[in-house]
């Protein structure tokens, strides 16, 4: 239930009513009701805040009802111009708001606009935080697909993916740390081939790039434009790249493949294939070269516990199950061919890596392996899902399957939650939308927090309050103070912009910082509030001051979303 506070504006001076007349002037003695009775509304605190849902603030509301009390005085506490012919600050402007202006928030059951800060119950002990992340991705298969598609395989129930099916089986042991998901989808309509999902797991975008072409500026696959693996260094967080055979290659930017290389450790075979086309940080030109090994020196890292805190893993294009090697592939006693062997290549691999990152300091010291697939095959509606396992100690594990709706930008937004960093917001074309008619941003997906216990991803919990609008009679603006609290365990990343959405077309944001530019709804005023502040700790609170212009005099609303990037490019 939502409703406003509607009446007249106007602006009085101290001489117009006295502080125990019976009304406002022009009234009588009526007051806002007929006979004698006054609504006094009560406004709720917006504390729910929902993760990745919607933060939207108060509209004028008691427990679901109006509180109706009858008065026999109507007090009104009136700020006028002071004798220096000045207005007075911000928290005593000349006038006083009775009405013809509505401010619309969001109910504690009320709908939703837009997403950004979540509330996070935090459970009877306090979770702990992850500690070192790791990624493998793999390629070119289906978790599940319609059974009228035979090609390629998927991987969900596969003779030739044991191992993967052992993970997400229920009482198995390999099972016992691992969440998965069960409505991952392809990062948008389009998004292929491999090239462009490899940026996205690292831009949060693909700027329209379709190509599996090694980078070249010349053809447009190589971006200068904010990225995760840029954050990281920009927080100095320790991050490494193991790619499988880039040592056989000139350099990390080119691609190589051959069949006389040295025997591969997991296969067995001499054939090696690199392709710069699943290395993500090739793709942007603060990280091309950066941190960059070949797979073998994941191993000595982990013995020597001197892993990135963020650790990508590419398995070569047989290892990933992307490729069959000629003759195909002997696995567990059953020799397969084709497709068959490319799941059972990249079986093999897992099956022989996992258990080895499991037994390192750095995954038992609360760490996370993400086992990733890059796109669908034979479509991008929600009939094709990918894989998405997760496994830690701070997983719910035992198989858990979560439904919770994610994609690419879920694993970006879920690794920027966990290292405390803002969220990227690069544009995504618009042609591609997700299954359900949006957009992939970063900011607004789900993040991976239902794969793990609750309160192990951070995420602040802020709730924004408003106060009431005040005309000021000298400018013929009107004012209101926001009051944006942390009320969660971590710290909310920054920039930290309030956007007005759907406000009246009557009004104008005079003191907005712009408007947005991605993250629809597009066209809305934002500002910062942040205003300097490298972070925003639990328990503060941050003030922004909104001017307004409404030369109408007509009622004034908007809805509000808080996100944790400045919504343009």
């Amino acid at each position: 239930m939502k409703f406003g506070v509607r009446g007249h504006v106007r602006a009085f001076k101290s001489g117009d009513m006295s502080p125990h007349s019976k009304g406002f002037p022009g009234h009588g003695s009526r007051g806002l009701h007929e006979s004698g009775e006054r609504t006094r509304v009560a406004r709720l605190s917006p504390s729910r805040n929902i993760r990745n849902g919607i933060i939207t603030i108060v509209t004028f509301t008691s427990s679901g009802a109006r509180v109706i009390e009858k008065t026999m005085k109507t007090k009104l506490p009136i700020n006028t111009s002071n004798n220096n012919n000045h207005t007075n600050n911000a928290a005593g402007f000349s006038g006083f708001l009775l009405g013809k202006l509505r401010r619309r928030t969001a109910l504690l059951a009320g709908v939703a606009t837009g997403v950004l800060f979540a509330a996070q119950t935090s459970p009877a002990n306090p979770p702990q935080a992850i500690g070192t992340v790791f990624v493998i991705a793999m390629e070119n298969h289906n978790f599940t697909q319609p059974p009228t598609q035979t090609s390629p395989q998927q991987i969900f129930g596969n003779p030739a993916a044991p191992y993967m099916n052992s993970l997400i089986t229920a009482g198995n042991p390999n099972a016992a740390q691992v969440s998965y998901a069960t409505a991952y989808y392809n990062a948008g309509t389009g998004v292929h081939p491999s090239e462009p999902n490899y940026a996205w797991a690292e831009a949060g975008t693909d700027f329209g790039m379709h190509t599996d072409a090694d980078p070249d500026p010349g053809i447009g696959n190589v971006f200068n434009a904010p990225h995760l693996t840029a954050q990281l260094n920009a927080a100095g967080i320790p991050w490494k790249n193991y790619q499988e055979d880039v040592q056989l290659a000139p350099s990390p930017i080119i691609s190589a493949s051959g069949t006389n290389g040295p025997v591969n450790p997991y296969n067995g075979s001499t054939q090696y294939n690199y392709a710069v086309k699943h290395n993500p940080m090739a793709f942007f030109t603060d990280t091309q070269l950066q941190n960059v090994y070949p797979l073998a020196q994941l191993f000595d890292d982990l013995n020597n516990n001197s892993v990135g805190r963020y650790n990508w893993i590419t398995p070569d294009q047989y290892n990933d199950a992307h490729s069959s090697l000629n003759g195909g592939f002997t696995y567990n006693g059953t020799h397969y061919t084709g497709d068959s062997a490319n799941i059972a290549q990249g079986d093999n691999f897992l099956s022989l890596v996992v258990p080895q990152i499991m037994a390192s300091q750095a995954y038992q010291n609360n760490g996370v392996i993400i086992i990733w697939w890059d796109e669908t095959e034979g479509g991008d509606d929600a009939s094709r899902t990918l894989g998405e396992f997760v496994i830690s100690p701070l997983a719910k594990g035992n198989a858990y399957a979560s439904s919770v709706v994610t994609s690419h930008s879920s694993d970006v937004k879920t690794i920027e939650e966990i290292f405390r960093l803002p969220n990227v917001n690069n544009p995504i074309p618009a042609g591609e939308n997700n299954n359900f008619g949006g957009h992939n941003y970063v900011a607004t997906a789900n993040d991976l927090s239902d794969l793990f216990v609750e309160g192990t991803i951070p995420a602040a919990s802020l709730s924004v309050n408003p106060g009431d609008l005040v005309f000021n009679p000298h400018t013929q603006h009107y004012s209101q103070l926001v009051r944006v609290t942390n009320n969660g365990d971590g710290p909310a990343p920054t920039p930290v912009t309030l956007v007005l959405d759907n406000l009246s077309p009557n009004a104008t944001l005079l003191n907005a910082d712009g408007t947005t530019a991605v993250l629809p709804p597009l066209g809305s005023p934002y500002i910062g509030i942040d205003a300097g502040n490298s972070t925003f700790a639990p328990h503060q609170v941050r003030t922004v001051q909104l001017e307004f212009a409404d030369p109408s005099g007509q009622s004034i609303s908007y809805e509000t979303r808080v996100l944790s990037v400045v919504p343009t490019p």
